[in-house]
């Protein structure tokens, strides 16, 4: 068996996923940045002409992870770049186990340069699952530092059977109320809490093709980050998925 790099090994050279901007009247936190109301009109109110097109997809919450494929090689990263094989966090080693075992599966979707980044549902954060698919739901596809445009995302990931978020809206922006008041049912995931939020995807029709332009997320107020892990609650962790079990 090939050994592992080093814990501090960056196969990217650089973090695996940066953060998306939030909607006005979003939930933030401390680091977290606001999209221009400018631009949040573009995605919540009047497109600037017929050549915006708005993606709408549920937000999940779980632990953001990604898959890179370095030449013919592919690594299991956390958000920051570094090796999840190496994490003192057990869902984490998870991630990368799960990726060891559909590594046929992500070298069919990725070429060289390429990575897919999603939401590892394993263990429950702040929102809880009843899971009927895989736990790892892939919501970015990203070459360099362009990203693929969604109907490529959900080709090439749809065939190898690799879930996408549940879309919420496609086509003209799309409020923030009318968003949640569509996932207050629950989602297209099986969350038992209430769901997390939303993402808007911008994305520019032209002549020479696709191009996504901009994400922003809106996070429903009075969510809590965390309150499900051991270190927030002092009780056992809920997992929403393990690989023993007879889920999916």
């Amino acid at each position: 068996m090939t050994p592992l790099p080093p814990p501090d090994f960056r196969p990217l050279g650089r973090r695996a996923y940066g953060s998306i901007p939030h909607l006005p009247g979003s939930r933030t936190g401390p680091a977290d940045r606001h999209l221009s109301p400018a631009l949040a009109r573009v995605l919540t109110d009047r497109a600037r002409d017929a050549r915006d097109h708005v993606v709408v997809l549920e937000k999940l919450d779980g632990s953001c992870v990604a898959a890179a494929r370095v030449g013919d090689s592919l690594f299991a990263l956390g958000r920051e770049g570094t090796l999840a094989a190496h994490s003192p966090n057990e869902a984490r080693r998870l991630w990368a186990t799960w990726v060891d075992r559909n590594a046929r599966r992500l070298l069919d979707v990725l070429q060289p340069g390429e990575r897919v980044v999603g939401e590892w549902l394993a263990l429950a954060h702040g929102t809880r699952y009843a899971l009927t698919h895989e736990p790892f739901v892939a919501f970015d596809l990203l070459r360099e530092e362009g990203r693929a445009p969604w109907s490529e995302v959900t080709a090439r990931l749809g065939a190898v059977g690799i879930p996408v978020p549940g879309l919420v809206h496609e086509g003209s922006p799309l409020g923030v109320g009318a968003a949640m008041a569509r996932l207050d049912a629950g989602g297209f995931h099986g969350a038992r809490d209430p769901v997390e939020g939303a993402v808007w995807r911008l994305e520019r029709r032209l002549p020479e093709g696709v191009r996504v332009e901009l994400l922003a997320k809106y996070v429903r107020p009075g969510k809590v980050d965390g309150w499900l892990l051991p270190d927030h609650s002092g009780q056992p962790p809920h997992w929403n998925w393990r690989p023993e079990d007879s889920s999916p």
